[in-house]
């Protein structure tokens, strides 16, 4: 029932996927019988998820077009926030923030993540200067500064994690494989990765899977995450007594 440890969802919730792409939150919220409200900038996403909530459920849902500044919610209108490597491509991350406190009810719990500055450095000596422009990564957060930020919005933090060290290195391989076939890497890149994959990122693969196999491979998996991680995760929370699902839905 945890979308990701600490952060549990049940059929009792409203979530709020801002930012939400292929919609991995909504549908895990879905399925837990949550009501779900899903935003993206782009309309094929929002209508794609659209359809698939309504072919999968019947739990209340809605899902709407917009760049989130601002979102057209009621304030507290959900207690379940997800926000995931969305806050990278914007361009003023204190308003956007201030957007997400203010539709969480009092007691609402947040799942936030951005990219790793130690892995998006590490990759400005292979990816194209456009990756760091809109629509792609225009900021880069530290940690200190996606504390910072999460912080200063009035959230208290509960649970901090980093992961994706296999993306930071995927990543790599991509865009050597990309130079290497003589392709455009100009525009935005994050639907670009997908089946079928360049070799040397399939080779990485089963590498990766070969590691994971050992006795402690989980253990070396762990290391590496904390060493250069793809993503910075926070856990935050609200301040105030959480009100039930169906109050926040009535907001």
């Amino acid at each position: 029932g945890e979308l990701l440890k600490g952060f549990a969802i049940g059929a009792e919730d409203t979530l709020l996927d801002v930012g939400c792409g292929e919609g991995v939150a909504t549908l895990f919220a879905m399925r837990q019988g949550a009501s779900v409200i899903f935003t993206d900038s782009e309309f094929d996403k929002v209508r794609e998820l659209a359809r698939q909530v309504g072919a999968q459920t019947q739990v209340p849902s809605l899902g709407l077009v917009s760049n989130s500044l601002p979102l057209p919610l009621a304030d507290g209108c959900a207690n379940k926030i997800v926000c995931m490597e969305v806050l990278e491509h914007v361009d003023q991350p204190e308003q956007f923030m201030a957007e997400l406190v203010r539709m969480g009810c009092p007691g609402a719990q947040y799942l936030l993540s951005v990219p790793d500055a130690v892995g998006e450095e590490l990759q400005k000596g292979i990816a194209p200067p456009g990756y760091y422009q809109s629509p792609n990564h225009i900021q880069i957060f530290s940690r200190e500064r996606f504390a910072a930020l999460v912080e200063d919005a009035g959230l208290v933090i509960e649970h901090r994690q980093a992961s994706g060290f296999f993306w930071v290195m995927g990543m790599i391989f991509f865009w050597a494989s990309e130079r290497a076939a003589g392709r455009d890497l100009g525009g935005a890149v994050r639907d670009r990765i997908h089946a079928p994959y360049p070799p040397l990122m399939e080779g990485w693969a089963r590498t990766w899977q070969e590691l994971l196999a050992q006795p402690n491979g989980l253990a070396i998996k762990q290391l590496l995450d904390q060493f250069m991680p793809k993503s910075q995760v926070i856990i935050a929370r609200k301040p105030g007594t959480p009100h039930t699902a169906s109050e926040a839905g009535r907001r």
